[in-house]
C-alpha cells in the first residue's frame, strides 16, 4: 500500500478558524494511508518579483514542503466574494519563480466554509480559476460548500452525522482523485 502525504493550505490565518476546524475535521476521515502537513502561510513575505532570484528562507520551506506532498488539500475562507489574500500571497510564492512553480501536477482539493448560507462557493470558484492556470488536476465534484453554523458540529466538537456522512464522501473521492494522479 503507498503512502499519500498530502499539503493542506487553510487560508485563513485567525486562530479559532472556521476553516482550519473544518480541516483537523475533514482530515481525521482519510484513509490510513494518507498523513497530512499543514503549511505555514502568514511568515511569507508579500510576493515580489524582484525576489525571484532570491527567496526568503519561509518562501523556499513552502516550496520544499509542497514538492515533498503527493497532493494539495485547500481549506478556503471567502473574504469579498473571493480568496483571503494571504492564500493568493502563498499561491504566487510558491509558484515563482517563473517555470518553477511547487505546485504544478498537484492533484488538489478545494473546499470551504462560511457563516453565510453557500458556504465559500465563489472563493472555491476563484481558486480553482487559479490552480487551472498552474496546471494543478483540480477535483470536480463532489463540490462542498459548507455552511458553518450550529448544527455542523455537536456538543462534543465533533461533525455531526450527517456533515460527517457528506464530508467523508469527500475525503472518499479525494483520496482517489490523488490515487489516479499522485
Amino acid at each position: 500500500m503507498s503512502q499519500y502525504q498530502i499539503a493542506v493550505v487553510v487560508g485563513s490565518l485567525r486562530k479559532d478558524s472556521l476553516n482550519r476546524k473544518l480541516a483537523q475535521a475533514l482530515t481525521k476521515l482519510a484513509p490510513p494511508e494518507f498523513s497530512f502537513k499543514y503549511l505555514e502561510i502568514g511568515d511569507l513575505p508579500l510576493y515580489n518579483q524582484d525576489d525571484d532570484n532570491n527567496q526568503a528562507p519561509s518562501v523556499k520551506r513552502l516550496k520544499a514542503e509542497i514538492s515533498a506532498s503527493q497532493g494539495v488539500i485547500f481549506v478556503t475562507a471567502e473574504y469579498n466574494r473571493s480568496i483571503p489574500g494571504v492564500l493568493k500571497n502563498a499561491i504566487d510564492n510558491a509558484s515563482r519563480p517563473y517555470g518553477q512553480s511547487a505546485w504544478a501536477g498537484k492533484p488538489a482539493g478545494v473546499i470551504g466554509t462560511s457563516i453565510g448560507s453557500i458556504g465559500s462557493a465563489l472563493a472555491q470558484q476563484h481558486l480553482r480559476n487559479v490552480l487551472a492556470y498552474l496546471d494543478m488536476p483540480t477535483m470536480g465534484q463532489p463540490e462542498a460548500f459548507v455552511h458553518s453554523n450550529d448544527t455542523l458540529y455537536g456538543p462534543d466538537g465533533n461533525l455531526n452525522e450527517r456533515s460527517k456522512e457528506f464530508l467523508q464522501g469527500w475525503m472518499n473521492q479525494y483520496a482517489a482523485w490523488v490515487r489516479k494522479h499522485a
